[in-house]
């Protein structure tokens, strides 16, 4: 199917790795000429070698004014601006207690997987108003509805993410700008390798999804083949969520 996103435009943070430089990769490859922000500035240049024409915008998502500053340059470069992918997140501590995690780690998880989003948001909404049919798409977890132990932080922040979604379609609905979410379970990227050990991707008693495969959800959710999607989320988890626990 055409995907209709040939000649449009996207703003890409967390670009440098993982599920952002999968769906940099996907949808340069479908058309879209992309805008690519991360703080790993030699990162996203190799990212970009694979992109065409694309924009390297280097900031720190949690830092108001280079943000601020990096989505006016890449719109300025751009010349329009038809998606924002919000990608950029931490995991936090994994297998941590909540007497252990201290306060600066419970708010560096949130400034980046929550407040970030808002920052590009906030700066990006008067240029994506303009577009034709505009879309963002923010990337949350599995975690904004289940948990594993010892991820308050991570979780918290998921969830938080997906309200954030939906209450900000509500604001828009009047626009033609939608935000969606895409919830992915486990998936293999370098943050999950570090997370859970390397040697766990080996022979894996759980399913996993590649980056790739969760950039093909996003691409969905930016083409305006899915103009009735809104304030909604993509819940990638192998069905694990619609299972029962009762013991029959």
């Amino acid at each position: 199917m055409d995907l209709q996103l040939q000649g449009t435009t996207a703003l890409i943070t967390g670009a440098a790795g993982g599920i952002g430089r999968a769906t940099a990769h996907g949808l340069a490859a479908e058309g879209v000429r992309v805008a690519l922000l991360d703080r790993d500035g030699a990162a996203l240049h190799d990212v970009a070698r694979d992109c065409p024409d694309a924009v390297v915008l280097v900031a720190d998502v949690t830092d108001e004014g280079q943000v601020q500053a990096a989505v006016h340059a890449g719109v300025a470069a751009l010349g329009r601006l038809d998606a924002v992918v919000c990608c950029a997140g931490v995991s936090g501590p994994v297998g941590t207690p909540i007497e252990e995690t201290t306060l600066d780690i419970w708010n560096r998880v949130l400034a980046v997987n929550v407040t970030g989003s808002f920052l590009v948001l906030k700066h990006a909404l008067a240029a994506l108003r303009e577009a034709e049919a505009a879309s963002v798409v923010l990337l949350a977890s599995d975690s904004a509805l289940v948990a594993s132990p010892g991820m308050v932080p991570y979780c918290t922040s998921k969830a938080a993410l997906v309200q954030f979604a939906r209450a900000l379609s509500v604001d828009l609905a009047d626009t033609r700008v939608r935000v969606n979410t895409v919830a992915p379970s486990i998936v293999d990227t370098p943050m999950s390798r570090s997370d859970l050990g390397a040697a766990a991707f080996d022979d894996p008693p759980f399913p996993v999804q590649s980056a790739a495969e969760v950039a093909a959800h996003v691409a969905y959710l930016v083409s305006p083949r899915t103009r009735a999607v809104n304030g909604t989320s993509i819940l990638s988890d192998f069905g694990y969520t619609a299972r029962s626990g009762f013991p029959a």
